[in-house]
């Protein structure tokens, strides 16, 4: 039988942090941002850009992620007829002033380091390049796709739903990177839709395999947020810290099936939809819960990561909330073809709507 969360440390909090000089320049910053463009309804709400895909020497070989995904995840689509090319929203590059909205200036100026840079995104070749390149040939693709995860937001608030064919980089906090994560694109995307877009209440629901520790600390004593993780507490990242954070845990332990996960998942989403009323949803739908994936350690079925997002986007749906879905982590080639193929279900299911108003005419 399901229950209410336990308290966590948010209920004592007030229910948005209380206005500082700090507050007054995230303001500022949000409202000048430029990455809150107009999209023409000729496209649909599915943003990327060939940008995002990190192709440098092959070093980017040395990380398990396949980082070449969210190009693979668009081909996919595209040969299936299921989207057209020219339709696709292509993103800005997040600047400095607006990473500034969440990240501290120290953070920033840290990545100038390509040894920092290397423990972020696990690579320790990239330690010996030189600090342009890396910024040039990894940071830069990052930042893209924080400026989809941000447009994104817009674009589901407009047209129901949008899907960032990239980001999701939730080990990532305000001051500290991990875990492949250089960018708090999750946190950096609430915050600009509480400035922009009239919303107050977001509920992140995060189903990557691993914790979803970076809006974890950034949103830990803020009552706008409610946080559904469910993620295996056998691996990376371990952050107890932040788990004190978390308004929902649901943990899977490595080996967990498809049918035991679909049914966690039903009863935390039952449990999420009484105690929390949100106006926009941020999905983190993280491909490593499949089988066979080394990191994640689950045995979710493509099938079951389609029933998932299913699931998901039809919570969303029957509440009539605004829903962003990010494509997290995955760390097979596999997983562009079982992105690919929910986001054809979700069309197929009449959740999300790949034609344009031009199209239906």
């Amino acid at each position: 039988m399901s229950t209410l969360p336990p308290a966590n440390p948010k209920a004592s909090s007030s229910s948005s942090p209380p206005a500082t000089g700090a507050d007054g320049a995230r303001a500022r910053r949000i409202l000048s941002s430029k990455l809150y463009s107009d999209v023409p309804s000729s496209k649909v709400p599915l943003v990327y850009s060939p940008s995002y895909d990190i192709a440098f020497l092959g070093i980017e070989k040395l990380h398990p992620f396949d980082s070449s995904k969210w190009g693979r995840i668009c081909q996919f689509l595209i040969s299936e007829g299921a989207l057209v090319k020219s339709r696709i929203v292509e993103p800005l590059e997040a600047s400095k002033e607006d990473l500034l909205v969440v990240h501290s200036e120290s953070y920033l100026n840290s990545l100038k380091s390509s040894a920092r840079v290397a423990m972020i995104v696990e690579v320790p070749p990239v330690a010996l390049l030189p600090n342009c390149l890396v910024d040039q040939k990894v940071l830069r693709p990052f930042r893209k796709q924080v400026g989809g995860t941000i447009l994104a937001a817009k674009l589901a608030k407009e047209r129901g739903w949008a899907i960032n064919v990239g980001g999701g980089f939730h080990h990532c906090s305000a001051d500290q990177g991990g875990g492949f994560c250089a960018y708090a694109d999750i946190s950096l995307c609430i915050h600009f839709a509480f400035a922009r877009l009239n919303i107050s209440r977001v509920m992140i629901i995060d189903l990557d395999a691993h914790q979803g520790n970076g809006h974890e600390i950034d949103f830990s004593h803020d009552r706008r947020v409610y946080i559904l993780d469910m993620f295996n507490p056998q691996i990376y990242p371990f952050d107890y810290e932040a788990r004190k954070y978390i308004d929902q845990k649901v943990e899977v332990m490595s080996g967990t099936s498809t049918t035991a996960y679909l049914k966690k998942l039903d009863e935390a989403l039952e449990v999420a939809a009484r105690a929390f009323d949100p106006e926009l949803v941020v999905y983190n739908a993280g491909t490593d819960i499949l089988e066979g994936d080394p990191l994640g350690r689950l045995k979710i079925t493509p099938d079951g990561i389609t029933s998932r997002d299913e699931k998901v986007f039809q919570f969303a749906r029957e509440r009539s909330i605004p829903i962003v879905m990010v494509t997290s982590g995955g760390y097979m080639k596999s997983s562009a073809r079982v992105v690919a193929d929910s986001i054809v279900n979700l069309s197929k299911k009449c959740l999300i709507d790949m034609e344009t108003p031009s199209a239906r005419a």
